[in-house]
């Protein structure tokens, strides 16, 4: 007699990077069409944007959604601390990357927003994977025409507040200003985690102008994950239909994330980043980016694979999921 093997669902399948098939998270590949996910029953999709056309530091963060999809090779979408298992919350969806047009930031960007529009037209929650900052821009335009009430929470370690750079207005120091532009009131708008001296006085005058909500690096020491976490969703959530999380990696401390344009001495510690995001779940989380990962500063991967962390937190976080940190 013989008794049928009991299978893991939660366990990888296969030998690391020899069997997987190079999507996010391993899960299948669907065209970012309405129609098409419809049919999936997907609900949540990765989008690559694999964009860094307005650097104005080191280039690279082209291959930032290449990385990210290696190094979710290494994660499961079950958390044994917590119990959360996101593929009881989800249908996840791999939508290949966005069809950017090299050295054009218009065009590219009217795709991005185009291709985000269908995705949110199927009510799937974007995940979109770069790519310079600017890579919010598109996505943010295509937010803002779905959910005319929308919120967004922003870590950086700098304001992107910029009207333009040198007459460029869709440069990567220009998305949350483009975002106002699209219809987020700044009232919703909260950014977390800047670093004092990495950001000019007119971005600075443009936070205090418009009213967005601001904690800094020292806020975030001085006040506590709890507490910013708290405020974060009280400013981001109120009165709006849906919450745009936006993470550009360089608001992490340069010993981890050294793999991006403008590595950050003394910024964010993961342990940081990650007890507030934990702490969102009130918040409706309806899109989520990672911005700046640029893999060819990092050889060993370890930035990339905090980004893996940071968007399993997110989506952990938009399921409704809850931790507390030690």
């Amino acid at each position: 007699m013989t008794t049928e093997a009991v299978v893991d669902e939660t366990m990888w399948d296969g030998s690391l990077h020899a069997s997987t098939l190079g999507t996010f998270m391993n899960r299948p590949r669907v065209a970012a069409k309405a129609a098409a996910l419809r049919e999936a029953g997907a609900q949540v999709a990765f989008l690559g944007f694999p964009w860094d056309g307005t650097c104005i530091s080191r280039t690279g963060t082209n291959f930032g959604a290449k990385g990210l999809r290696e190094a979710s090779e290494q994660f499961l979408l079950y958390n044994a601390s917590t119990g959360m298992d996101l593929s009881q919350h989800f249908r996840i969806v791999d939508c290949g990357d966005v069809a950017i047009v090299p050295g054009n930031s218009i065009a590219t960007q009217a795709r991005a927003e185009q291709t985000v529009a269908e995705l949110l037209a199927a009510d799937v929650i974007p995940v979109i994977g770069g790519g310079d900052h600017s890579i919010t821009i598109g996505p943010a335009r295509a937010f803002a025409k779905k959910y005319a009430r929308c919120g967004m929470i922003h870590f950086d370690t700098h304001l992107d507040t910029a009207t333009d750079v040198g007459g460029e207005t869709l440069n990567h120091c220009c998305p949350i200003a483009r975002a106002v532009d699209a219809g987020f009131h700044p009232d919703n708008i909260v950014t977390i985690g800047p670093s004092g001296w990495m950001n000019p006085r007119s971005e600075l005058a443009y936070v205090k102008e418009k009213g967005i909500h601001l904690f800094t690096l020292e806020d975030v020491w001085a006040l506590g994950v709890e507490e910013i976490a708290k405020r974060a969703v009280a400013f981001a959530s109120r009165n709006v239909d849906a919450v745009y999380l936006t993470v550009d990696i360089d608001v992490m401390d340069a010993a981890y994330a050294p793999g991006t344009g403008v590595p950050t001495p003394c910024g964010m510690t993961p342990r940081e980043i990650i007890g507030i995001i934990s702490r969102l779940s009130a918040a409706p989380i309806k899109a989520i980016d990672l911005a700046e990962v640029s893999p060819p500063w990092d050889p060993s991967g370890i930035t990339s694979r905090l980004g893996m962390r940071i968007l399993l937190e997110a989506l952990a976080a938009a399921a409704g999921g809850h931790r507390t940190l030690a």
